[in-house]
């Protein structure tokens, strides 16, 4: 942006005068920042800062199938419960390696059972609902279901390898319930073309149901999706489509509820696709997806993650098909993205992938949340991918919860960016970015909550709109001039009406003389030192522990603070009581330290087009206080 271009020529000049070392492209941030938590912990916060530099630049994700021990209400009045059904009639089905045995309601009931060798395919015609239990096991078998019912299916220690087609194949629109038998350990497995299909049915993953699927149990499911190529049958032109092939997928809904534990490697297709909306309401997830432009876990409908522990492994790389470039994905929905709890662990390193990709509105209201993301730029002629944490198409609201992110594959890599407006208002977000740790198409608001953004080599926060600061703590640290901390387009506004922030960067970034709220910018070498603001009475209003950094260019403001009134920073203090986050603290009392600057606050500070920095205070051998 010109902005941009001249607040770089003014802090060179700045800098030339006041022998300030400032980075011209990039920022010398160390790679550790004072996060206290690691990727399955909780916020930080003590009383006092302790020096201590976490693990935002080295943490790191992997998959994780050690179950949880969930407690679960169960509705008397949805039918997504399996317990909410009676089953009048049972069929059991033990696969041995060259055939199987069956036993229960099978003659002159309406399920009807044939096999050829250890492929069975069971008909289902009856009133009554049925419930099947499958075990033993195949290296070359598969099990066909038919049903005009809803029905449940009980895999209690049973392995299925099928290399013509799906391990399990359910031709019904009805709801399966899967029960992951107490105990037992269960197996599908595909091969890697589907040969042997029926006309007019669907093939498209190891485990696939025209139905609702919705599992349960405290047993284990391990799904190895390995085709290239699943079938889906085109109505219109008679004959079989090539499709992207799921290790488990619904043509409806897919529910995941609590103590369950499945384990999907998709070497070549997706993990695990929910047509109309996937729900997890708790349990153990994994999924590993290596293929190009593959997706761990999507719907074409809405994402709902509630409980339990999910994790995504992507390692594929974006691709060009069908005109377009697609990218692959942790996690993806083309409708809506909602989390309220559990826990989402996220890491693509594939070119061009992204962490979670939303096409609509994103909603971060509890549970925790960790992404990483280390592809570079994937491109294709004039086309691209570029890696990004998380992605939504529509508005972003974060209202709870933990967020940390880290992505650096170079230019392009943001942290958390919407095409919509962000919003934050509570919780505790952290991003380590290349590019824009915060990025929004639109209006920009945080409200309330702690927000902790840093870019490498641009701008912290930056609202292609309008910036607004309304409340709570931030933490924004910018790359070398002309970045900054906080940004909003040219011929838009930062306004702060509210809050704390501390910011460092290559160049501050002017206020709105609109903003509600005071603040101050300054030029210091702050590098490692804790620093503390108090009003003129002495009162703390703000505590910092810096981290390592040669940038000089200093952003603050506190909750409280009042245009025409003078604050002094000081250096080398201490902090006791409060709460201490990621160095930050507004809460607590500080003491001791040497005065580093006396600013007189205003509520339009920093570089702007043709003017000064605003609210400065004067730097012992520097400028008079109030501009450069």
């Amino acid at each position: 942006m010109i902005m941009k271009k001249v607040m770089y020529c003014t802090m060179l000049l700045a800098s030339m005068i006041l022998s300030q070392s400032c980075s011209n492209d990039e920022t010398e941030w160390n790679n550790d920042f004072p996060f206290n938590n690691g990727v399955n912990g909780g916020v930080s916060s003590s009383a006092t800062s302790t020096g201590t530099l976490g693990d935002i630049g080295t943490f790191d994700i992997a998959l994780n199938t050690e179950s949880l021990t969930e407690s679960e209400t169960i509705p008397t009045d949805d039918n997504d419960y399996v317990e909410n059904t009676k089953f009048s009639k049972s069929v059991s089905i033990v696969f041995n390696e060259n055939g199987a045995s069956f036993s229960g309601d099978i003659d002159g009931t309406g399920i009807l059972v044939n096999n050829d060798g250890a492929n069975v395919v069971i008909t289902s015609t009856t009133s009554d609902f049925v419930a099947y239990t499958v075990s033993g096991s195949t290296s070359d078998g598969s099990l066909k279901i038919y049903s005009n019912k809803k029905f449940k299916l009980e895999l209690a220690g049973v392995s299925i390898t099928n290399s013509t087609g799906p391990a399990i194949n359910i031709q019904s629109g009805k709801r399966v319930f899967v029960v992951l038998a107490d105990g037992t350990t269960n197996t599908l497995t595909d091969g890697s073309s589907y040969t042997d299909y029926v006309s007019e049915e669907d093939m498209k993953g190891c485990f696939f149901s025209e139905g609702q699927l919705i599992f349960s149990g405290k047993g284990s499911l391990t799904v190895n999706s390995n085709c290239t190529s699943a079938k889906k049958w085109d109505a219109d032109a008679l004959q079989f489509e090539s499709v992207t092939s799921s290790g488990i997928r619904s043509d409806d809904y897919i529910v995941i509820r609590p103590n369950t534990n499945i384990y999907v490697e998709a070497s070549v297709g997706n993990g695990i696709k929910g047509n109309d909306a996937l729900s997890i309401y708790g349990g153990v997830v994994n999924v590993k997806a290596s293929g190009s432009a593959a997706k761990a876990i999507s719907t074409d409908g809405h994402l709902l993650i509630s409980g339990g522990r999910t994790t995504a492994v992507v390692s594929g790389s974006a691709a060009y098909a069908s005109g377009e470039v697609s990218g692959s994905a942790g996690v993806k929905t083309d409708s809506t993205f909602t989390i309220t709890g559990g826990e989402l662990y996220v890491k693509n390193t594939g070119k061009g992938g992204k962490g979670i990709s939303v096409d609509m509105t994103t909603s971060f209201q509890g549970g925790t949340v960790a992404v990483i993301t280390t592809g570079t730029t994937y491109s294709y002629g004039s086309d691209d991918s570029k890696a990004k944490g998380i992605k939504a198409d529509g508005n972003l609201e974060i209202s709870g919860g933990s967020i940390k992110v880290r992505t650096l594959g170079g230019e392009g890599c943001e942290g958390i960016e919407s095409k919509g407006k962000i919003t934050i208002t509570d919780g505790a977000t952290q991003v380590y970015a290349y590019d824009d740790a915060l990025n929004s198409k639109y209006d920009l608001y945080i409200n309330g909550g702690l927000v902790y953004a840093q870019s490498q080599n641009n701008d912290a926060i930056d609202a292609n709109q309008n910036l607004y600061i309304n409340g709570g703590t931030t933490i924004a640290l910018g790359a070398g001039t002309p970045e900054n901390p906080l940004d909003a387009a040219e011929g838009y506004n930062i306004y702060i009406n509210g809050g704390n922030v501390f910011g460092i960067g290559g160049s501050i970034a002017q206020t709105s003389s609109a903003s509600k709220q005071a603040s101050i910018a300054f030029t210091a070498s702050l590098s490692g030192k804790d620093i503390g603001l108090l009003d003129a009475s002495g009162n703390s209003m703000l505590y910092m522990q810096v981290p390592s950094t040669n940038l000089t260019a200093v952003f603050m403001t506190a909750s409280g603070m009042t245009a025409g009134q003078a604050y002094t920073v000081k250096s080398d203090v201490s902090i006791s009581g409060g709460s201490t986050w990621n160095g930050i603290n507004a809460t607590g009392t500080i003491s001791g330290g040497t005065t580093l600057t006396t600013a007189t606050a205003a509520l339009q500070v920093g570089q702007g087009m043709g003017g000064g920095m605003g609210g400065g205070g004067g730097m012992p051998g520097g400028a008079p206080g109030g501009r450069w």
